[in-house]
């Protein structure tokens, strides 16, 4: 059986597993309809003309984990980020544990969907905001249709949170092959701010693909400040969609670091409803082997008098292959937009390939707007100045890509993720600077 069959026939057994009587219900019902029309996208979609997800739509996967699985703290400590204090959801094999997580909070709702999708307390939230913004393609609809786990956060008016938020996601390879559906919504009230840290972790060689949705609403002077580390082995692949609804003098910034990963594709959208609203999205991406890392952006600009910021960065070595398509959409009412778009790549490996489409769709006469994008090779002339001061090629090599890839660090908010990430770069290129992951 082929794995649309198998999830549109495990679509009874799981409305069996959850409240019928939830909410959203009937969205379940409607989604699982759209993806038996859509099915899985493939590279006769535009949006999708570099990314071929046959190679690993072919595995047996499990879409209900048959127990629950336990792990020691001592095995996955090296994934969280010790060096603040945080929040932590960690999910195992898509459930909750409660043992690594740390979930005590004042003021502020971060507990599980599950919970927020059954409980009368969190339905006001749930029927003004799930399912709101996320698209209906044919795989945000497959999350949407077995959407039960995953993280709910909601930070009320003039509230800000003291500490950043980790979402971890571990699977732990006792399934043969495994399918996880995780889906986040997260509602930053007026006047509020929140940090959020997201990462999937596979702790084994067996295939897992996890197709995740998440949807963040910020309003009105909200700061949304996101990152994604995605340092997976290489039997793992991800589906990240991420929708983003901005209101009024807010600011959302999302950093997407890609460093490891089978196939990685990055679904990022925000929608502009307001006036001076400042939309940041930026990438680090390191890949070699036979990695794939596609960004598929878009930044919708719908009311006058915003900015929006798009920086990644790309370095491919041996066999893989990077996409990047980025869009900026400016209606005919978004006057006095200002939107940058970039998109700067460097193939090492004589294999690796890059396909980029930086995108402007511009309906207003009274914009400032640019995109580019550079594909190429180490300076030569930097190379011979660094190797003229008795720098090793090697060590050479390794500090120009550095410093290529380190830039989109600048706008890192968190000192500890910066040197976190810093040292994951150092690490992948070669160039020793005394941290370890």
């Amino acid at each position: 059986m082929e794995l649309k069959e198998k999830l549109i026939a495990s679509f009874m057994a799981f409305e069996n597993l959850v409240d019928v009587d939830s909410p959203v219900h009937d969205v379940r019902s409607e989604a699982i309809k759209e993806f038996e029309t859509q099915g899985f996208p493939s590279r006769r979609d535009e949006a999708w003309k570099y990314t071929s997800l046959n190679s690993i739509l072919k595995h047996d996967y499990s879409v209900f984990p048959k127990s629950e699985n336990h792990i020691d703290y001592n095995d996955i400590k090296k994934y969280f980020i010790h060096d603040i204090d945080t929040y932590k959801i960690v999910f195992i094999d898509g459930k909750y544990s409660s043992h690594l997580s740390e979930t005590t909070h004042d003021g502020v709702d971060i507990c599980l969907m599950s919970s927020a999708l059954s409980k009368p307390k969190y339905r006001p939230v749930i029927e003004n905001y799930f399912n709101k913004v996320a698209t209906k393609d044919g795989l945000t609809s497959l999350n949407t249709a077995f959407s039960q786990e995953g993280a709910y956060i909601h930070i009320p008016k003039n509230k800000s949170v003291a500490k950043p938020i980790q979402i971890v996601h571990f699977s732990t390879g006792n399934e043969a092959a495994l399918m996880l559906q995780p889906r986040n919504l997260i509602v930053v009230d007026e006047n509020s701010h929140v940090q959020i840290i997201e990462r999937h972790q596979s702790l084994t060689e067996n295939p897992v693909l996890t197709n995740t949705v998440t949807e963040i609403f910020a309003d009105k002077r909200a700061i949304v400040d996101y990152y994604k580390i995605q340092n997976d082995n290489e039997n793992a692949s991800l589906i990240d969609s991420t929708f983003i609804n901005q209101k009024q003098e807010s600011c959302a910034t999302v950093h997407t670091f890609s460093f490891g990963g089978k196939l990685t594709r990055n679904n990022l959208s925000f929608y502009q409803h307001g006036e001076r609203i400042d939309s940041t999205l930026k990438g680090t991406t390191i890949i070699g082997n036979k990695q794939h890392v596609d960004h598929n952006t878009l930044v919708h600009h719908i009311e006058p008098n915003c900015e929006s910021h798009q920086d990644y960065k790309g370095i491919f070595d041996d066999n893989a292959t990077g996409v990047f398509n980025g869009k900026v959409l400016v209606d005919r009412l978004a006057q006095k937009t200002n939107a940058f778009q970039a998109n700067n790549n460097i193939l090492i490996g004589d294999k690796a390939s890059i396909n980029t489409k930086p995108q402007l769709e511009i309906f207003a006469d009274d914009v400032k707007c640019s995109h580019g994008c550079t594909i190429g090779q180490l300076d030569e002339s930097a190379m011979f100045y660094m190797r003229s001061r008795g720098i090793p090629e090697k060590e050479a090599k390794a500090l120009l890509m550095y410093a290529f890839s380190n830039n989109v660090l600048s706008s890192v908010k968190i000192p500890e993720i910066k040197q976190r990430i810093t040292n994951i770069i150092a690490k992948k290129l070669g160039v020793n600077i005394g941290f370890d992951l």
